[in-house]
């Protein structure tokens, strides 16, 4: 996948090897309110040797500046139903933010899974304000909602239900490639 890394602005974005799930860890944990854990990355790393995903890391100057997860088989029934791979965990360092760094590891995701013959891409994005610069982006990126109304934990909502307005509550979001 050698065509899939790219360079901005000195940022290399490259994929996830054996010796980043730590650094990953490190990274999560200074910059992060919710902070997975090192289990979450090993699960995440040993999925990418199955296949099931890929992990990009954008790096600058030997620094993790972000990352994100492609998945190929999401927990989301609807895109799994319909083979949509789904873009996971954009995260980016908060000094690096506003300088494209989303926006590529998107770009990168979206060349991947067109080059692996999907014909849409998926995204989930939180509903309270601290997403706001994430919903405006997805949509000026081309993203929309895919008709099914809101997410808890991927799983839909039905109207009448509770849920807490967290990080598990989302909108999915496809985009045609």
């Amino acid at each position: 996948m050698n065509k899939l890394q790219m360079k901005l602005k000195g940022i290399e974005i490259r994929r996830c090897t054996d010796r980043c799930v730590d650094a990953l860890m490190l990274f999560a944990d200074n910059i992060a309110h919710h902070v997975p854990g090192r289990d979450y990355f090993m699960r995440q790393y040993e999925s990418q040797l199955e296949d099931r995903r890929d992990i990009w890391i954008a790096w600058y100057e030997d620094q993790i500046v972000g990352y994100c997860i492609y998945n190929r088989k999401p927990l989301y029934a609807f895109f799994l139903k319909l083979g949509i791979p789904e873009i996971q965990d954009i995260i980016i360092h908060p000094e690096m933010r506003r300088q494209g760094i989303a926006r590529e590891l998107i770009a990168l995701c979206e060349a991947q899974a067109k080059e692996e013959g999907a014909e849409h891409i998926g995204i989930g994005v939180g509903l309270d304000a601290s997403y706001g610069r994430a919903q405006r982006l997805y949509v000026g990126l081309g993203y929309v909602p895919d008709g099914n109304g809101v997410t808890y934990e991927r799983r839909t909502v039905n109207k009448g239900d509770l849920r807490r307005i967290d990080d598990d509550l989302s909108l999915m979001m496809v985009k045609t490639l």
